[in-house]
């Protein structure tokens, strides 16, 4: 095998090309600079003080597809992993759905778990550490007998979501106005849950069919595809989902596309601590709509992305 044996000498740069900095292409400017908010100022003020660049120029063009969507009375989808619940972003989603902003909610096993914890006990998200090394961990009587119940009913055609919402309304859980299921219900808007065997500490418990839990989350499934193949001029939010629902997103679109639902011109974004392969992939690039990948914390940034939607929507102070 032949080695290189060349010589190099330092390279000659004095006949470099080169041109005045007015003639280049630059990516950031002065205009796009963060400017000064003065203390006490409305929220208003303080958007316009962010710098117009990166993640907060992409925040503001997301905040307007989402009002010009509300505006034009089309789907605004937000499907939301757990953490949403657990970070205390619940209320912020709730008056979205109130306002008629947000169209239809879809979310896993483990956020239907923790939206019926909050609604029934005001608490939720267990310390696992402690309660694993005896084996208590998960073993909530209430929590199981509550999706068993919803699971059950949502089998004989309501679905998983809907069923969870008014078994929660029925039993007048003491923080119902928290629930996401139970405003979903009071307002008749679809709100699914997609169940994976074995993820939720629900299943564990004897009481769970899992005939009924599968017939129930695939009620909404179906639900789900004919929201998807609505979504034509609308939105679909992907908020703290890593896996599961940017694969029931992407299904649903397909089934919708096939039966010649036209879903091609809508945005789709995907809000997370880290941006996984899934979302990007299934939310953001293979659907070809527009794309906003926003990289932050969900207890900063939907508090921020609800008020310049409301602001678009001149609701902000009703």
């Amino acid at each position: 095998m032949k080695r290189n044996k060349k010589d190099y000498k330092p390279m000659d740069l004095t006949r470099l090309r080169v041109k005045s900095i007015t003639q280049r292409r630059s990516l950031v400017e002065v205009k796009d600079f963060a400017r000064l908010a003065a203390p006490g100022c409305g929220f208003r003020q303080f958007e316009r003080s962010l710098p117009n660049l990166l993640a907060a120029r992409e925040l503001r063009a997301l905040a307007d597809e989402i009002a010009r969507a509300a505006r034009r009375g089309r789907p605004v989808v937000a499907a939301i992993g757990a953490h949403v619940i657990k970070c205390g972003a619940s209320p912020l989603l709730i008056d979205l759905m109130k306002r008629g902003v947000i169209s239809a909610l879809a979310t896993h096993g483990a956020g239907a778990v923790h939206d019926y914890e909050i609604s029934l006990a005001g608490t939720t998200s267990e310390a696992v550490a402690a309660g694993l090394p005896n084996g208590e961990f998960g073993m909530a009587c209430e929590t199981a007998s509550g999706i068993a119940t919803a699971a059950e009913r949502g089998a004989q055609g309501a679905g998983l979501g809907r069923a969870l919402g008014e078994t929660i309304l029925r039993d007048r859980n003491r923080w119902a106005r928290y629930s996401l299921f139970a405003t979903a219900a009071a307002l008749k808007i679809p709100a699914t849950v997609h169940v994976a065997v074995g993820t939720d500490v629900v299943h564990m418990h004897p009481q769970i069919s899992g005939a009924a839990l599968g017939e129930a989350s695939l009620v909404d499934f179906k639900i789900l595809c004919s929201v998807v193949g609505d979504l034509e001029g609308g939105v679909w939010l992907n908020v703290g989902s890593a896996v599961i629902l940017p694969e029931v997103f992407l299904k649903a679109l397909s089934a919708a596309r096939n039966l010649g639902h036209k879903v091609e011109d809508f945005s789709s974004a995907n809000l997370d601590m880290i941006q996984h392969y899934r979302p990007k992939t299934n939310v953001l690039l293979r659907p070809r709509g527009k794309g906003f990948a926003i990289t932050g914390h969900h207890e900063i940034m939907l508090p921020m992305l609800r008020m310049m939607v409301l602001e678009r929507m001149g609701k902000a102070r009703r």
